[in-house]
């Protein structure tokens, strides 16, 4: 068998550009933690409110996941991404009356308006990125893509210390509101962009197949049955709330636990959550490359077991060791999210799109942990990131036994047809 190649030189312009869209809505993401914090000092709210902020972005995935597919199905790729990034900008030029009237309300409609863009562009932007080459490849295509996620993840710290942390009361709210109204006006820009780009014709590698045939190469497998009747997909959907699970709730308390911990101040606790994003994107690249050599469903395992680790050595307080180990956790968090989406793609046929937007909803678990993080923080923010080791057990379990392509009830539908 041949090696699959990583992408065609037809889809090249048009694979930057979608690549570009990881690296954008990442700043969006970790701006939200930098908020949390913000938010904290200016409108005086407690860290279990704050973790309302996760709430809002991440609440709104498990609302717009399902109509964003739907979407796509019906409009394609290039119209999803447009109202993706249309919604994105409509949410970041709300913050300007929010910012207005002082009102955390707001500024929560605001992100949830804002996230819903998101969530809009990561439900189209994983099938596309996907669908720009061979299926073999695709694990390596998206966590390509996911590795300018990381660019976008440091980026979005250094906004928030730079233009944010650093003021307070009316005047922080007055900073908010003109780096939001910037990022708004970017946002437009790329849209327009993207409204002159030509998308070539795709043909989704997922999508070739009748819907009774059983995969020649696996015999587990009957290709477009039921969603819920592909327990790979099904465990898939189960470990990215976990991941995202533990991952918002690690990134929503990062600057209180290095202020806490360390003695330092919020504007330089903010600059390493960059350099902890930095790790993400390295850690991205680098998985990236290791895949080629390791299966990576036993990629993710080890970084699994990598990250319980940490977030035992975290929760000790053990001062600037502990802190050194709440950095790297990004590292080793960095290729779970696109494995877990890739994964959960496989062998799908036509139910790929429909799956990628219950993939997206599964974010929301963003949304639940931050707010049970925080009620533990605020005893002892060190304990608080003991909670996420029972995200990284589920996501290990996916990882080394329910991974696989496998059709419930595929060995009765086989002997009906041998008999």
């Amino acid at each position: 068998m041949s090696q699959a190649k990583f992408t065609e030189k037809k889809y090249a312009i048009t694979f930057i550009f979608v690549t570009s869209l990881f690296l954008f809505w990442a700043i969006a993401i970790t701006m939200g933690d930098v908020l949390n914090k913000h938010f904290q000092n200016v409108l005086h709210i407690s860290k279990s409110e704050s973790g309302l902020v996760q709430l809002s972005i991440f609440g709104a995935y498990a609302v717009m996941g399902i109509p964003a597919g739907l979407f796509m199905k019906k409009y394609g790729y290039k119209k999803g991404v447009l109202l993706g990034l249309l919604l994105y900008a409509l949410g970041a030029f709300l913050f300007v009356p929010a910012a207005e009237n002082e009102s955390f309300t707001y500024f929560r409609v605001a992100l949830f308006i804002l996230a819903s863009g998101l969530a809009t562009l990561e439900t189209v932007a994983h099938p596309f990125v996907a669908s720009l080459g061979d299926e073999r490849t695709s694990d390596q295509r998206i966590n390509f893509a996911q590795s300018f996620n990381g660019l976008g993840a440091i980026i979005g710290p250094l906004l928030g210390g730079f233009f944010i942390l650093d003021s307070q009361g009316t005047e922080g709210l007055e900073s908010v509101k003109t780096l939001y109204t910037i990022i708004g006006a970017v946002i437009l820009f790329i849209g327009l962009a993207f409204w002159f780009v030509k998308v070539p014709e795709l043909k989704d590698p997922h999508g070739s197949h009748s819907d009774n045939d059983v995969d020649a190469e696996n015999q587990d497998i009957v290709v477009n049955a039921p969603l819920y009747k592909q327990r790979h997909f099904m465990w898939a959907v189960l470990a990215q709330f976990f991941n995202i699970g533990a991952q918002g709730g690690t990134w929503a308390y990062f600057i209180n636990y290095g202020v806490e911990k360390t003695g330092l101040a919020d504007k330089q606790v903010a600059y390493y959550f960059s350099l902890s994003m930095a790790m993400m994107m390295a850690g991205r690249f680098i998985g990236t490359f290791l895949m080629r050599y390791i299966a990576p469903n036993k990629l993710l395992a080890i970084y699994c077991v990598c990250n319980m680790i940490l977030c035992v050595i975290i929760s000790q307080s053990f001062g600037w060791i502990s802190f050194g180990a709440l950095v790297m956790l990004n590292f080793f968090l960095s290729v779970m999210y696109p494995t877990i989406f890739s994964l959960g793609l496989k062998k799908l046929g036509n139910k790929t799109e429909q799956a990628s937007s219950f993939l997206v909803m599964a974010m929301f678990g963003g949304a639940v942990f931050p707010p049970i993080m925080g009620l533990v923080a605020n005893t002892d923010i060190a304990y608080a990131y003991l909670l996420p080791i029972v995200c990284y057990l589920v996501i290990l379990l996916f990882a080394v036994k329910y991974y696989r392509p496998k059709t419930l009830g595929t060995t009765v539908v086989l002997n009906k047809n041998a008999a």
